[in-house]
């Protein structure tokens, strides 16, 4: 396949999967507003924090080191071998099930049975789904190999408006069943999940398409794990680069939820608190991480493709490498001006948006400060995902290695200033602490980049520099909506709060026009791509 045409295959898969990051944080969005006035927030604090990583942590365990050494390179492989290594999750989530599950059931707190009821059901019903999710992943990694975009539209559509319309018809009959509400709802939504895949396959594999296409695979049969005579079982070379994914999937994975680990094994917040936190995590990612999740997924796929892992710049493609590094460059500068504007705007309608979502309960208290620091890790979330997307890609096992070895330092300063920020500063330090995690890591994957281009002529890197102009505008509405919050949010009526948000409305335009006048590289690249 052409770089041209994956680039254009990645940027749809990209599209498709900011939509369903927006029905995903939609939803959860709206079901936390809605939960809020029927369940305490003990029993979400239990649902979203403890139950939640129990459910993340096996599947990012189980699975996230194998999708990325099986979606690296050609799609043309022993797909066979590949399928095999795939079918090892399972076990492995098996595994990690049980272990994880008994730590959560006798060496972690219990909630209150009075105040969050059958806690004992719902860690089992989680790391139930978990495993269930697991058996899909042979069909994601064929899927999203072959950019089948709209199998993952659907697919994960369905589950979630599944999961929803479960959780509200139950909170609403139902709401003393507690966590057998939410246990339902996820059993449902990894089922229904991994049921579309199957009968998606079952449907295409043999179909006049798949023959149209060369599909790899023929029979749905060859789905299923098989041996081989005089072949081994998996290709070797795949599950060394798995192992050595797997040992850093293990630390990034404290990194990426470390404040969820600090507040699950430390209690240094109780459940009510954890809820808040939550709740504000969601409202703080609401319109980031739609946005640079699937660019980092998608846009992986994409230099994993065109740049062959472990060579040097010199001994790519020219044209290839030219098409990565304008690629790079453009996806640093969209989610540099997106994290900026989040920042911006962010810090003047942090208040404002907890008062109209949640009233005085969130709007009070430490949450507008929570929403704040998090519209500024917006920022670091935004490049940290393409430099790492980028660097990942690139990396041969042996730098993969070097690397976890850097992890593994930065997973337990992380921790520490975690625990310390935390006391002295609540659960605003945990935004703190994420916050400077992730400047070390963009450092070290900023460096990765500067030195892999440095033999040649491109710069990508210079996609984080913004054009003057466009700083000053930021400088100008950031000053003027500040402002505007002191003089007229959030306790002066309605007319005020209107007013408040028509001065960023405009500062907003102004930013835009601003953004159109002097990123036409930019824009040119998001509308034809």
């Amino acid at each position: 396949m052409a770089a041209q045409d994956v680039l254009g295959q990645t940027a749809r898969l990209a599209s498709s999967s900011a939509l369903l990051q927006v029905l995903f944080r939609v939803v959860t969005f709206g079901l936390n507003a809605f939960t809020l006035r029927y369940l305490s927030r003990e029993l979400i604090g239990v649902v979203n924090v403890r139950l939640t990583l129990l459910y993340s942590t096996v599947v990012f365990l189980a699975r996230e080191a194998f999708r990325r050494a099986c979606l690296s390179g050609s799609t043309k492989r022993n797909w066979t071998k590949t399928i095999n290594l795939l079918w090892l999750t399972v076990p492995l989530g098996v595994f990690w099930s049980l272990i994880l599950g008994l730590v959560w059931l006798h060496l972690l707190e219990v909630p209150d049975p009075s105040v969050v009821p059958h806690y004992q059901a719902g860690v089992v019903a989680f790391g139930l789904s978990a495993v269930i999710e697991l058996l899909g992943e042979p069909f994601w990694v064929l899927a999203q190999a072959h950019l089948f975009v709209r199998l993952k539209v659907i697919a994960e559509s369905l589950s979630v408006v599944s999961k929803c319309i479960l959780t509200v018809t139950l909170v609403i009959l139902y709401p003393q069943w507690g966590l057998y509400i939410f246990s339902l709802a996820q059993l449902l939504y990894a089922s229904v999940l991994v049921m579309c895949y199957v009968i998606y396959f079952v449907m295409f594999l043999g179909s006049p398409e798949a023959t149209k296409k060369s599909f790899p695979v023929a029979r749905v049969k060859a789905l299923l794990p098989s041996f081989m005579e005089d072949e081994t079982f998996v290709n070797w070379k795949e599950a060394r680069l798995t192992w050595s994914f797997f040992k850093q999937s293990f630390l990034k994975q404290i990194l990426t939820e470390g404040e969820r680990y600090v507040m699950t094994f430390l209690n240094v917040l109780n459940f009510g608190d954890q809820g808040v936190y939550d709740i504000v995590n969601n409202l703080g990612s609401l319109v980031a991480r739609f946005i640079f999740l699937p660019i980092e997924e998608s846009f992986y796929v994409f230099f994993a493709k065109v740049l062959e892992r472990g060579k040097t710049v010199k001994d790519q493609k020219q044209d290839d490498v030219a098409m990565a590094a304008n690629v790079l460059e453009l996806l640093l500068k969209l989610v540099l001006l997106i994290g900026l504007t989040i920042t911006v705007f962010g810090y003047a309608y942090s208040q404002l948006a907890l008062d109209i979502y949640g009233g005085s309960m969130l709007s009070s208290g430490t949450g507008p400060d929570l929403l704040r620091c998090y519209s500024l890790y917006v920022l670091f979330l935004a490049v940290n995902g393409v430099t790492e997307c980028f660097t990942f890609a690139l990396m041969c096992k042996e730098e993969v290695d070097r690397y976890n070895f850097v992890m593994l330092a930065l997973s337990f300063i992380f921790l520490c200033i975690s625990y310390f920020l935390t006391h002295w500063y609540g659960s605003v330090g945990f935004i703190l602490a994420n916050c400077f995690n992730m400047g070390i890591r963009i450092a070290h994957s900023t460096h990765y980049i500067y030195d892999y281009f440095r033999e040649s002529t491109h710069r990508p890197l210079t996609g984080l520099l913004p054009s003057p102009a466009l700083l000053l505008v930021y400088t100008i509405s950031a000053v003027i909506t500040a402002f505007s919050e002191v003089l007229f949010c959030c306790d002066k009526g309605w007319m005020a709060r209107l007013i408040h948000i028509s001065t960023g409305a405009l500062c907003f335009a102004a930013t835009l026009v601003t953004m159109f006048c002097t990123e036409t590289k930019l824009i040119h690249f998001v509308r034809s791509q």
